[in-house]
């Protein structure tokens, strides 16, 4: 069996305008989507959406129970992550969007996938070490450690090319591309080697200058209202240095209000610094709320436009949708294996 020493996925900047093709894409329902998802991969999304890809987006349920005795309040949400969805810009009518429970054959192919992976790979794979430790666990369930080959079960289902991901998902995308290679040695060609695409930006530091994460609570949401927005940022880390700089490595939280605010305004963070200068920490976050309250107010708008109730009809029709296609790929795994 192969290792993982195969080579790292193929990426690509979305400078790049990528050939029409099908694009699989996704996210935990654990929390509201804040403003690392959506300068991570959401943005990407909706590019690659208007650029005429098929967009399919998966509101990952079952992989909520991965680091959670019990999902709480799961169906709501599911809804508020559509709502999430529809407010940055994806269009149900041009993208399915779909959850994992809504689709049994796109996990039935977990049992085939996991035959073509080493349990050393699964214990090796640095995302899921990370998941573990944030997790704070002494032991975990199988499905954590089994959740790269899950993703490469969402992904292959519907025969994604593209997948746009952060960096911290690379390995979990260089697993897929493995399974996907050692199916087609194995049983003949079935499934396409998807590539990923990065997002412009690297890690956005949440405002306590860790990793910005639902979990952590240190995150911006989509959803938060100015005044939130306006405490939140007022309460970020900086340090007692009056002239305000750009020196990620010696400033890292002053560094990480420019980069969030220079995002939003589409500058670099340098051009923030020199906007604020000598004014101070005050000024700064000032200059950032600003900002991430004017990027949000579109979204803002766009989800008070929709429903609860439309959330749940946009999930029902993008599961009829994916099953469709799940039942037809899981047809074509079964014949390529004999096993049917």
């Amino acid at each position: 069996m192969t290792t993982m020493t195969e080579p790292t996925p193929a990426t690509r900047p979305l400078a790049v305008p990528p050939a029409t093709g099908r694009v699989l894409t996704g996210d935990r329902p654990t929390g509201g989507l804040h403003l690392g998802h959506y300068f991570g991969t959401l943005a990407n999304r909706v590019r690659l959406q208007q650029q005429g890809c098929e967009l399919f987006v998966l509101v990952a349920d079952y992989q909520v129970i991965t680091d959670r005795d019990r999902p709480v309040d799961l169906r709501r949400l599911r809804t508020s992550m559509v709502l999430d969805y529809l407010a940055c810009g994806i269009d149900p009518d041009a993208s399915t969007i779909f959850a994992h429970s809504a689709v049994p054959a796109a996990n039935q192919l977990l049992v085939p996938f996991l035959s073509l992976v080493s349990t050393g790979e699964l214990d090796r794979n640095p995302t899921v070490k990370e998941e573990i430790r944030l997790s704070g666990r002494s032991s975990v369930s199988g499905l954590m450690l089994t959740y790269p080959v899950h993703q490469a079960a969402d992904i292959l289902f519907c025969k994604a090319e593209l997948v746009p991901v952060g960096k911290d998902q690379l390995p979990h995308l260089e697993l897929t591309r493995s399974i996907a290679r050692r199916f087609n040695d194995r049983y003949g060609p079935v499934f396409p080697l998807p590539e990923g695409l990065l997002g412009e930006v690297g890690t956005l530091l949440g405002l306590d200058g860790r990793k910005m994460s639902k979990s952590l609570g240190n995150a911006i949401a989509l959803a938060d209202t100015p005044d939130q927005v306006a405490a939140k940022i007022r309460g970020a880390r900086t340090d007692s240095e009056r002239r305000i700089s750009f020196e990620p490595q010696t400033r890292p939280e002053v560094a990480n209000l420019l980069t969030l605010a220079g995002l939003c305004l589409d500058v670099e963070p340098r051009q923030v610094a020199e906007q604020v200068g000598a004014r101070g920490a005050a000024e700064l976050k000032r200059v950032a709320t600003d900002a991430v309250n004017d990027l949000l107010a579109p979204i803002r708008a766009r989800r008070a436009g929709y429903r609860p109730e439309d959330a749940v009809e946009i999930l029902r029709r993008g599961g009829e949708r994916a099953r469709e296609i799940a039942d037809a790929t899981l047809a074509e795994v079964n014949a390529a294996m004999e096993m049917g």
